[in-house]
């Protein structure tokens, strides 16, 4: 009796601390989103009224939805990018033994222990010491270097998974490495390659620090757009699109996890 008394208010302790973290993690998010269907014409919580108007408004804003699509086009050719790099290195470094191997992985993921601000400075300084003129060439290299390191740790977690004497009766058999590569190695490490394309397009997309050092003027993208508007006035427009992009993302991990699972994926990383 008495073990069963602890047992429930040490379930109901753990129970309140996960809350509490739940609140804090899903409030700025639910504030958002309710305060993007405000009748009112500030970013007031709660919302004097209730309207669609800013939606039907963003629709008709050509000031953001052209950083809105460059954003989209940087993030898409990033993703592709790091998926090539990432999976390549991460087939390199999964199973290997070797010292230099953990080195390089080290290496790879160093972008995601620096702090953001300094390591698009250092991009920054780096590009303007070769004599690269900052584009969107510079932009989608800038994120591709970020988005890597998830790469190669998602899709690292399932080549680990990745029962070897699979690959090693196929070449006994006379497939060619190529062949083995892309009907057995493939389709069992697809749900990595998935997730981690899923997390690094997401990652490109509103990332701020990379972007704001290597745009170019004729560049702009989402984020920066966003955060001058905030700058100049409480622009209500501003949660309608966070509310469109939670609500894309929403979609996004519903869609993946019906197709692919990546759920599952993102938590074994």
């Amino acid at each position: 009796m008495q073990r069963s008394l602890i047992d429930r208010v040490y379930s109901g302790i753990i129970g309140a601390i996960t809350g509490f973290g739940m609140l804090l993690l899903l409030a700025p998010t639910l504030v958002v989103l309710i305060i993007s269907f405000t009748g009112g014409i500030t970013l007031k919580f709660p919302p004097p009224s209730w309207s669609l108007r800013w939606y039907v408004e963003l629709l008709q804003s050509q000031d953001i939805i052209e950083p809105a699509l460059t954003s989209l086009k940087v993030a898409a050719a990033a993703t592709i990018l790091s998926a090539l790099l990432g999976g390549a290195a991460a087939l390199g470094l999964a199973r290997s033994r070797l010292k230099i191997a953990r080195v390089l992985d080290a290496l790879f993921m160093s972008p995601m222990v620096l702090p953001a601000m300094a390591f698009g400075l250092s991009l920054l300084l780096v590009f303007n010491l070769l004599g690269v003129r900052l584009s969107a060439a510079t932009l989608v290299l800038g994120h591709t270097i970020i988005c890597v390191p998830f790469v190669i740790r998602m899709v690292s977690a399932s080549v680990q998974q990745l029962n070897p004497v699979l690959i090693t009766c196929s070449l006994s058999l006379g497939a060619s490495r190529w062949y083995t590569f892309r009907r057995i190695t493939l389709p069992l490490i697809r749900r990595g390659m998935v997730a981690s394309c899923f997390v690094a397009f997401l990652t490109s997309f509103d990332n701020v620090p990379v972007s704001l050092f290597l745009a170019d003027a004729r560049t702009e993208v989402l984020p920066i757009k966003l955060w001058a508007i905030l700058e100049g006035s409480l622009d209500v427009r501003v949660a309608a699109v966070s509310g469109v992009i939670v609500l894309l993302t929403l979609a996004g991990l519903v869609c993946a996890e019906i197709f692919g699972g990546v759920s599952r994926q993102i938590g074994s990383r």
